[in-house]
């Protein structure tokens, strides 16, 4: 397989698991110029071997972070996900809401209540009402899953 098959192929699958290098094209570390092992389009490697420098090498984090086209606050946010949670910490988070943020049980108890006293109530129905009530929109669908998972954690079907 040809090296740009390979870089390509990586390439995609860096972007998968979003792990892609935005911007390449402000690496100028040397390592990452001139080998095939660093890659400057893999963050997870940029930002180990950038801690990595700074710990081990005891370069500076303003030289490092030029280097590798980061900022400083990324720096320093790599250094304490490595140092809690190791290189997994490196990898990218997955971004927004983690959960159902609106569907508190609070809101949740309000539309069971409101399901049980009007069966035929439909999601959107209960998206209407959770709207009156609370004066947040709230989609259909996002409500018929909470409702699901709620049945699920109390041994429903």
């Amino acid at each position: 397989m040809s090296k740009s098959v390979h870089g390509d192929d990586k390439r995609c699958r860096l972007r998968a698991a979003g792990a892609l290098n935005p911007h390449p094209e402000r690496v100028i570390a040397e390592h990452f110029l001139t080998g095939d092992f660093f890659d400057p389009h893999d963050l997870v490697q940029l930002k180990y071997e950038m801690v990595r420098r700074v710990k081990s090498e005891g370069q500076s984090v303003t030289q490092t972070t030029a280097a590798f086209g980061f900022s400083r606050p990324t720096f320093y946010q790599a250094r304490a996900a490595l140092e809690a949670r190791g290189l997994p910490g490196l990898l990218p988070q997955r971004r927004g809401p983690r959960g159902a943020h609106k569907l508190t049980d609070k809101v949740l108890d309000f539309v069971e209540e409101r399901q049980a006293a009007d069966p035929k109530l439909t999601g959107g129905g209960l998206a209407q009402l959770v709207q009156e009530q609370f004066g947040f929109p709230i989609h259909p669908r996002s409500i018929e899953r909470a409702l699901r998972r709620r049945q699920k954690k109390k041994g429903g079907h």
